[in-house]
């Protein structure tokens, strides 16, 4: 295959919300990516668009109407009179969800990311839609949760399935997708795939035994690991899983949610990946030259985070011999002291609590189970739905000036 059309969306307010002071979560890391995106050069090889904000008829294409109003209200000065409903949604003063400025503006940038991303996919206009500020798992249908308030990757799933019959969603984030596999356990349109830390660590689920249900029997895959997993182990364990559902289930596109919280020295992690090791993921995922939106998500550690996403744009345009030394003209050339380098030295400290014996054991029951799928499912597609005007805009959105 020759050289693929990679979109990159990003749009300079996303970084401008704030969460609140002392909250884990920074908008912020999308611009200190984006500045090593733009400092290495990176965006030379890439067409750059800025996402439209999805409205509330778009989120309400998986979201409860009544929850996208609470969000539409939610604010610091509105959150005394909607204590009872941000109880109800899972957010506000004591939940990990604040009602911050901007919110909902927030949740329609990074949807609208998401959304521009599967149509450009689905009308062959790109091959890889790359969205840093998207992969927001954990939301549900109806509920905040874990810093996510609106799910884009659902959003951009069910986008994605007017055109595919199958659709594959991958998270290698530290945190179980509970989220996107909530909204897809009982179908075999979409099978999920996640590889996360599991046992006394959020949000609890995602165990092996956790495989969909009715006609998405095994059509769900959880990897539960323990601390301290490090490159060689982990791309041991996700290149043969990732292999066999590509195999047996044929998707016509894939979601891969990169969260950069699986890191080493993380904030909230407790993984051992360099930078490297994770972007070996999705340069593994990339050469099964299926149609690819590559997202966000987690990832508390804000110069590793753009470190990650930073080198994995390039990953994604053929040009991951970039420079170690991060670009003297960086503008946030000081957060990468003391070394300014782009890459991640594993810590020597951590323990790899996951056995050579517990992996294996873990790798074998997930691909028997991937062995009870008898080739990938047949979909009686109907009539592609008639495109909104909202899509026929968004096709329509001429590129940002490069530089």
């Amino acid at each position: 295959m020759g050289k693929h059309k990679v979109a990159y969306f990003y749009d300079s307010e996303t970084p401008n919300h704030y969460y609140g002071p002392g909250h884990p979560m920074k908008p912020n890391r999308i611009n200190l990516a984006h500045n090593l995106v733009l400092s290495y050069g990176i965006y030379r090889h890439l067409s750059m668009f800025r996402p439209h904000r999805a409205t509330a008829a778009e989120m309400a294409q998986y979201h409860d109407p009544e929850y996208i109003e609470f969000i539409k209200k939610a604010s610091p000065e509105t959150a005394k009179a909607l204590a009872a409903d941000a109880n109800k949604f899972n957010a506000g003063e004591y939940a990990d969800c604040p009602l911050f400025d901007g919110l909902f503006d927030f949740c329609s940038l990074y949807c609208g990311g998401s959304i521009d991303g599967a149509v450009r996919l689905n009308h062959g206009l790109s091959d890889i839609c790359i969205n840093w500020s998207g992969g927001l798992h954990h939301a549900k249908k109806a509920e905040a949760s874990g810093f996510c308030y609106m799910n884009d990757i659902v959003l951009a799933i069910l986008e994605l399935l007017k055109y595919h019959a199958r659709v594959l969603y991958i998270d290698i984030d530290i945190h179980h997708g509970d989220g996107v596999e909530e909204a897809f356990y009982f179908t075999d349109r979409v099978m999920t795939c996640s590889f996360h830390k599991y046992g006394d660590f959020f949000p609890g689920t995602g165990d092996i035994a956790d495989i969909g249900d009715g006609n998405g029997k095994y059509y769900t895959v959880n990897f539960p690991l323990k601390d301290g997993i490090g490159d060689e182990d982990f791309l041991q364990i996700f290149k043969p899983i990732i292999q066999k559902i590509m195999d047996v289930y044929n998707p016509g596109a894939v979601v891969l949610q990169c969260g950069a919280d699986s890191l080493t020295g993380d904030r909230l992690g407790c993984f051992n990946l360099t930078v490297k090791g994770h972007g070996d993921c999705v340069k593994f995922v990339k050469s099964f030259n299926v149609p690819l939106l590559i997202l966000g998500g987690g990832g508390y550690t804000i110069n590793n985070v753009a470190r990650c996403w930073a080198y994995e744009t390039a990953v994604l345009v053929d040009k991951e011999d970039i420079a170690n030394e991060v670009p003297v003209e960086d503008a946030y050339h000081e957060y990468y002291a003391p070394n300014y380098n782009l890459h991640l030295t594993p810590s020597i400290s951590m323990t790899n609590s996951n056995t050579k014996e517990y992996l294996k054991k873990y790798k074998t029951q997930i691909l028997q189970h991937l062995s009870q799928l008898q080739g990938s499912p047949s979909v009686q597609m109907q009539e592609i739905p008639q495109e909104s005007l909202l899509v026929d805009r968004i096709l329509s959105k001429e590129a940002l000036e490069n530089d």
